[in-house]
């Protein structure tokens, strides 16, 4: 559901999820120069203020937490078989249809672009919420979401196209602490809302909205880069643009521009990503590589299944129908600024990885495995709040070990590569999981499979 995917991507955008974007725990490799003093400081600053303002405005979603509620209440009305196994069920559908297209568009269009497509998707995702009536409309509304979703590749690769290297780590701090305080701020807001001040699930959802046009207005302001990653690398800077963050890549063997008699010569694009296959053949080879590849596609699956269906769980563990007495938002919140502290905390562990890496993904996963079974078994909400927060908490812990650790023997290149190809697959595999066991078509099991779901 759109009202539990937002915060957990925010944690995995800015934190590993980013999923194929590039964290500021990679560019700590690189050591370059300070930035020059003078007029192209003071620019820097005021784009990264631009950036990370822009950040926050887009996590703007009051209304998000509580999501659930409103399709399961008056409002809207629906049942918790038709949320559970027809509407929820198309984000996962519609993100594996979309994730690899607008991954592609944000390079061949230079981010901003697809930024735009974000938020003209998630004013459209809260448009149908206010005024949708059918399962029909709402899930389309999810397909928007997934849209929304894909996107945010476009501002996490963003960030490091317009600043200098030697900004790269202080962009990406800069731009992680705007958008998780964001998410942490709106899911205040809208707790406050709900619980001091009455407000109803409708007027959330309609400030959202409000939000959302406003931050939509903002990106076009944003500056549209020169060059990309892999389709406008070779651009031609203009004079005085900010160097690209693929200025100090290696851009392997040059290619010859001719070709042999008969034959067409194959374009420079082609020849890198042949070498870029080549070279993630023998990547994939280390161990280090593989284990954190497979923990990132398993838990990642395993990790937004629960997010996007603990919503409609909380709903099942307190059916209330007063309004003031559901606490999604707080959930969120603790859950946000839990996930923040412990991504923050894992750039201090220093330990030997090589030789400790499977004690401790297996000590997490089978701690995540516990939270997840007393979540399934507790009629106490206060309970199943609390398993969730530390659930997430453990989970962004290991995302930026994995994000560096899977990076550290990679070029920029097939960092891209490599983590997007984890994050695909780990949508392969999701999806299946949703078909098989949560779609009508499939098993269309409850939340709570153990007993009959409680009408809301």
């Amino acid at each position: 559901m759109p009202g539990t995917a937002s915060p957990s991507v925010s944690c995995r955008a800015v934190g590993g999820l980013g999923s194929m974007a590039l964290s500021g725990l990679e560019v700590e490799k690189q050591v370059p120069a300070d930035p020059r003093p003078g007029h192209k400081l003071q620019s820097w600053w005021s784009l990264a203020f631009c950036l990370c303002f822009y950040g926050f405005m887009s996590q703007m979603r009051p209304g998000e937490s509580f999501i659930t509620p409103y399709l399961l209440g008056p409002d809207k009305n629906f049942t918790q078989k038709q949320v559970t196994n027809e509407i929820t069920p198309v984000l996962s559908y519609s993100y594996l249809a979309v994730l690899v297209p607008v991954f592609l568009l944000t390079d061949y269009l230079r981010y901003k672009p697809v930024l735009l497509l974000q938020g003209l998707s998630y004013v459209s995702v809260w448009l149908l919420l206010l005024f949708g009536s059918s399962v029909l409309h709402m899930q389309f509304m999810e397909f928007f979401f997934s849209i929304t979703m894909a996107a945010r590749i476009a501002y996490s690769s963003y960030i490091f196209s317009l600043v200098p290297p030697a900004c790269y780590q202080r962009m990406a701090g800069y731009s992680r602490a705007s958008v998780l305080l964001g998410v942490f701020a709106s899911s205040v807001l809208g707790q406050l809302l709900v619980t001091v001040g009455g407000t109803p699930f409708s007027t959330l959802n309609y400030i959202s909205l409000v939000f959302l046009a406003f931050s939509l207005v903002l990106t076009l302001f944003l500056k549209r880069p020169k060059r990309s990653l892999f389709f406008n690398r070779g651009a031609p800077a203009c004079a005085g643009a900010s160097p690209s963050e693929l200025d100090p890549m290696n851009l392997g063997q040059v290619q010859p521009t001719g070709g042999k008699p008969g034959q067409l010569p194959a374009s420079w694009r082609d020849s890198a990503l042949a070498h870029m296959l080549r070279e993630l053949g023998h990547t994939a080879r280390l161990p280090q590589l593989r284990l954190w590849s497979l923990w990132w596609v398993f838990n990642s699956a395993g990790y937004y299944l629960i997010v996007y269906y603990v919503h409609i769980l909380w709903n099942v563990v307190n059916p209330t129908t007063d309004t003031t007495r559901v606490y999604n938002g707080g959930a969120d919140a603790a859950s946000t600024l839990l996930g923040a502290i412990t991504s923050f905390a894992a750039g201090f562990v220093r330990i030997r990885w090589a030789l400790w890496a499977k004690l401790i993904i297996a000590v997490v996963t089978v701690l995540q495995a516990g939270l997840i079974f007393l979540m399934y078994k507790t009629s106490n909400i206060w309970l199943c709040y609390s398993a969730f927060v530390l659930f997430r908490g453990s989970h962004q812990l290991l995302v930026p070990i994995a994000t560096f650790q899977i990076a550290s023997s990679l070029s920029q290149e097939l960092r891209a590569l490599v983590f997007g190809v984890n994050t695909f697959l780990a949508t392969v595999l999701k999806t299946i999981i949703t078909l098989v066991v949560s779609d009508k078509r499939g098993l269309g099991l409850p939340v709570r499979s153990q007993r009959p779901s409680r009408p809301p």
